[in-house]
């Protein structure tokens, strides 16, 4: 795999341990200011951010599957899945939630995608 993929991957991979931290155990400190929520609502929303958090930590060990995996082909595979997927979730967190979303998840996971296979 090449060194530009792998840090592609990583970043992708560091990104999504740091949305899983604020959709969990950071939310009503860090997430909440982060995510700019209401404190009428931080403890309505408490438990589908902890939900939505999981689910960033799956992203995050896909990545990380395809970052330290010993087979390279699974390991590929590995990566592709989970950039695939941080892809996926950030156009529809753009089209849903904010644009900005599709910076910070889609953009880098693509360009790790692109970086996997042309380079």
């Amino acid at each position: 795999m090449h060194i530009l993929a792998q840090i592609l991957i990583a970043v992708v991979c560091l990104i999504h341990v740091y949305i899983f931290l604020l959709e969990t155990v950071l939310f009503e400190s860090r997430g909440v200011k982060v995510f700019g929520i209401p404190k009428a609502e931080v403890a309505m929303r408490k438990a589908a951010m902890s939900n939505q958090g999981c689910y960033n930590g799956f992203l995050a060990a896909a990545c990380l599957l395809g970052l330290v995996y010993p087979d390279p082909a699974i390991a590929k595979a590995f990566a592709t899945f989970g950039l695939a997927c941080v892809a996926v979730a950030g156009i529809w967190g753009a089209a849903t939630v904010m644009v900005r979303i599709l910076y910070i998840q889609t953009v880098p996971a693509v360009l790790g995608l692109v970086a996997l296979y042309l380079l």
